[in-house]
């Protein structure tokens, strides 16, 4: 029955992958988020921009 439970010394590993997949996670929700937000005023800049630039 204890050798049953072994697997779990080494369950640490496995923890720090879950914990990083979740902040990678958080940080692509959060960039779409931005994109989402910024972007039409973004693309109205650089449209902006591009329109007064002479040539």
């Amino acid at each position: 029955m204890i050798n049953d439970f072994r697997f779990l010394e080494n369950e640490e590993a496995g923890q720090g992958m879950v914990e990083y997949s979740l902040i990678l996670a958080l940080i692509v929700v959060v960039c779409i988020v931005a994109i989402t937000f910024f972007g039409e005023g973004a693309l109205g800049l650089y449209n902006n921009a591009i329109n007064n630039i002479p040539g």
